[in-house]
């Protein structure tokens, strides 16, 4: 494992990593040529406050820039006897927000920056607070809605997926891991639903999303301005008020769905494969399965980063004991030790950079990480601990 600030002093990362700052630095200057637009918009509507990714072009990936005027403006409504619901939504009809913003993490994570550590502790500083927002919380999760974008939703109240709602958490392809307090919400999916989803990575479209319990609701696209206005008509915004409005949508939507979850024909073996406490034993357990479904999974998890797929499980196996505070905070150390390790730069090379899907991962086998590497992972950090 090494520290940040050796990447770019010592020869010890590989030609592909800086390969990787190359490509990153050059798409920085490009995008610092273009004029700068507001990357989200905040406001009062009758007695609810609005927050609307605006960042279309890039999926509404979610950046610093955003997370430091949401989280203020989200804590003073909190405050204020003068706002009674709080709405989330984006502009743009492909994603509510497809993550956070990697590429940039990466970047400046090569340079040796402060952008890793202050993203992710304030990140899941504003995750923190939506989940503890008193306030009825409403996300409107149209379009993409992973990793980042599942942090500013599912530990909220309410989440409204509509026909076209794409979840996934598919951290473990970037050699990262399903954060944003991916651990606690995950182990609370029915039986190893989570546990599946996160290593596999594997992506939940429209009505599913419900069934998965991801979403508490489903109402149609072109339904959602109705909703909405719907929403900032309630004279009483009480948790119950809001639920029943939303229940009303979601029956009249619901009519015409498909009353199955996609994976349903595959619980079964979900709950019994991945109920196991080793990546190893899953995969011995899928091997033992046998058919064609597992297989595929056996081929899914192979390509994933060995390190990411073994943490992960540890993750989630401890956040299911854990309240969203201390996983939030284990999630942080987590975060830390997986900007020292290069995999998640060559993850970010391999999927976004040079799109080539091939990652050359270190170690490259389950077998290679060891039980003490994983340990390392959860480590206290001391002074740079995460306090909420």
């Amino acid at each position: 494992m090494y520290p940040l600030r050796l990447f770019n002093r010592v020869n010890i990362v590989s030609c592909r990593v800086a390969t990787l700052a190359q490509h990153l630095r050059m798409s920085s200057s490009s995008a610092s040529s273009t004029k700068s637009i507001e990357d989200v918009f905040m406001e009062i509507k009758d007695q609810a406050g609005i927050i609307t990714l605006n960042r279309p072009k890039a999926l509404n990936a979610l950046n610093l820039s955003m997370v430091r005027k949401i989280y203020p403006v989200l804590k003073s409504w909190e405050a204020d006897p003068k706002v009674n619901l709080v709405i989330i939504k984006a502009t743009g009809d492909k994603a509510f927000c497809a993550g956070g913003d990697v590429r940039a993490i990466a970047e400046d994570g090569l340079r040796g920056g402060n952008l890793p550590k202050d993203f992710f502790k304030e990140e899941y500083m504003l995750n923190y607070a939506i989940g503890t927002l008193q306030t009825p919380y409403v996300a409107l999760i149209h379009g993409i809605t992973m990793g980042g974008g599942v942090g500013l939703s599912v530990h909220g109240h309410f989440r409204v997926a509509t026909e076209k709602t794409l979840f996934a958490m598919p951290e473990t392809a970037i050699g990262l891991f399903p954060d944003v307090g991916g651990g606690h919400a995950l182990p609370r999916l029915e039986g190893n639903l989570g546990i599946y989803l996160a290593l596999t990575g594997f992506r939940l479209r429209g009505y599913d999303v419900k069934h998965a319990g991801i979403a508490t609701h489903f109402v149609k696209a072109e339904k959602l301005s109705e909703l909405e206005s719907s929403l900032l008509g309630l004279s009483d915004c009480r948790l119950q008020t809001v639920r029943g409005l939303l229940d009303d949508f979601d029956k009249e939507c619901s009519k015409d769905q498909n009353p199955n979850f996609t994976l349903q024909e595959h619980m079964d073996k979900i709950n019994s494969c991945f109920d196991k406490n080793t990546v190893e034993d899953i995969m011995s357990s899928l091997e033992k399965n046998g058919s064609e479904w597992a297989n595929k999974q056996i081929e899914t998890i192979n390509k994933m980063s060995p390190s990411s797929c073994k943490v992960t499980l540890r993750q989630l196996r401890e956040g299911a004991r854990m309240n969203l505070a201390d996983c939030l905070q284990m999630e942080y150390r987590i975060s830390q030790r997986f900007m020292e390790n290069e995999d998640f730069y060559e993850g970010i090379r391999a999927v976004l950079v040079d799109k080539d899907n091939s990652p050359r991962w270190k170690p490259s086998t389950l077998q290679g990480v060891s039980n003490e590497k994983v340990d390392s992972y959860f480590l206290p950090l001391g002074e740079r601990d995460l306090v909420l």
